[in-house]
């Protein structure tokens, strides 16, 4: 099972901070006084501030990318592993490029990470892979926050599961993924002459399926352990076409890593807990 490189085709994302410069530059993370950007809702914004954290800025990952050809064989089970490759470059330099400018800002982490990808007009095989998220700092901090590497934390997490988290004695490492890109087989003529009529399990896409899953999660797995972290939350496994038929398939593995805080940078206990409140009026 071949591990994808984080460094590979990397050398293309040390441009990100020069290029966002003008937008970044009068953020809150850049200056005193300066404004900071978020994707935050109100009720997020609060929440963050409780838990003893201020955003900085908006950041960005962008890469778009030409997906490559790869055959398969018709009746055969088998990951495509040039295209699975390929989508695993394609995020990366996004999720780099993010990073990188959260890393400008001064931030200690990024909280509410998307990533998306999106096709444009002037190429079916050309796609635009982008990161987002909102840079957060400790406020007061010392970085005891940031991820084992030294470097600002990634996580999808909600600034309500953030608050969660920290009040629990946890805090992110990274955003992890793995993907796979899979050529479920193809069924024979007579295959599905034998099977027409009657109820009965699909051994070869079941088979095929499940290896593919299997791929994908174990190379979030092994993304969680390089990362130094002690487990993964909110993990889910997205399954695309894209541009390549029906019969290769993309399975896409994401996830928050984590890792336990020493007791003395807990939340304190005296921090409000978020609470739900149901009205009775009709």
């Amino acid at each position: 099972m071949p591990l994808f490189n984080r460094g590979q085709d990397q050398a293309g994302a040390t441009w990100e901070p020069q290029a966002a410069d003008s937008r970044l530059a009068d953020t809150a993370g850049a200056k005193a006084g300066g404004v900071f950007t978020s994707d935050l809702s109100v009720s997020e914004y609060v929440l963050l501030g409780e838990a003893g954290f201020e955003p900085l800025g908006f950041v960005v990952g962008s890469s778009i990318y030409h997906v490559g050809m790869q055959v398969g064989r018709w009746s055969q089970n088998q990951e495509l592993q040039v295209l699975s490759q390929a989508m695993y470059n394609a995020r990366e330099l996004a999720m780099s490029r993010m990073q990188s400018e959260a890393d400008h800002l001064g931030a200690d982490g990024i909280v509410g990470v998307e990533l998306r990808m999106q096709m444009y007009a002037w190429g079916q095989e050309v796609l635009e892979f982008v990161a987002t998220g909102t840079a957060v700092k400790a406020i007061g901090g010392t970085g005891v926050h940031r991820a084992p590497n030294g470097r600002a934390f990634t996580s999808d997490l909600s600034a309500q599961d953030f608050f969660r988290l920290l009040a629990a004695g946890a805090v992110p490492v990274a955003f992890v993924l793995g993907t796979c890109v899979y050529h479920i087989a193809h069924q024979s003529a007579m295959q599905a002459l034998r099977q027409a009529g009657q109820n009965q399990e699909m051994i070869q896409f079941t088979q095929g399926v499940y290896d593919a899953r299997e791929l994908a999660l174990s190379r979030m797995q092994a993304e969680a352990a390089q990362a130094q972290a002690g487990g993964i939350v909110g993990v889910n496994v997205a399954v695309s076409n894209h541009v390549w038929g029906e019969h290769a398939t993309e399975f896409l593995a994401t996830g928050t890593a984590i890792r336990r805080l020493a007791a003395e940078h807990r939340l304190p206990e005296t921090s409000p807990k978020p609470a739900f409140t149901l009205g009775l009026d009709f």
